[in-house]
């Protein structure tokens, strides 16, 4: 058996295994959770607030991304130049602090560059950019967590 037959085999063992003590469970009368369970705010699969990490991946799509971490809950992107005006160019820092889905546990940071003299130069960014793509994010992310409570 190939290596890679064995790691299919393997995985596949663990979600039989998973999914057996699972019924093993409520047969022993352990009650299933209520629906809304599944889209607690606090979501532990991954270091950080899953509806979060999915909202400010979604939001960042049109960018290149340079570094994602979901256990540090670090996203960081490449330059990106909007084809409309090419002169300038923005990098974009998200970090998530915290599992709980809330407004302070979200901070963006973004640094942004204007062509000059045949190279790139710091030029500042506007408060209220930054202000904004949080609360895209954070709109998102609540977005995503009704979806998920209503099925």
């Amino acid at each position: 058996m190939s290596a890679t037959a064995r790691k299919t085999t393997a995985f596949l063992a663990r979600g039989i295994a998973i999914g057996a003590l699972a019924m093993l469970a409520t047969a022993c009368g352990h009650k299933e959770r209520p629906k809304a369970d599944l889209a607690a705010s606090k979501v532990t699969t991954i270091g950080v607030n899953a509806y979060l990490w999915r909202a400010s991946l979604e939001t960042l799509s049109f960018m290149p991304l340079l570094q994602t971490d979901s256990n540090g809950g670090v996203i960081v992107t490449d330059w990106y130049a909007n084809p409309s005006n090419p002169n300038e160019r923005v990098k974009v820092t998200v970090s998530i602090l915290d599992q709980d889905l809330r407004a302070d546990a979200l901070r963006v940071a973004a640094s942004r560059q204007v062509a000059q003299g045949g190279g790139w130069v710091d030029a500042p960014v506007q408060a209220a950019t930054v202000q904004k793509l949080e609360d895209i994010i954070l709109t998102k992310a609540r977005d995503l967590r009704r979806q998920t409570i209503k099925g």
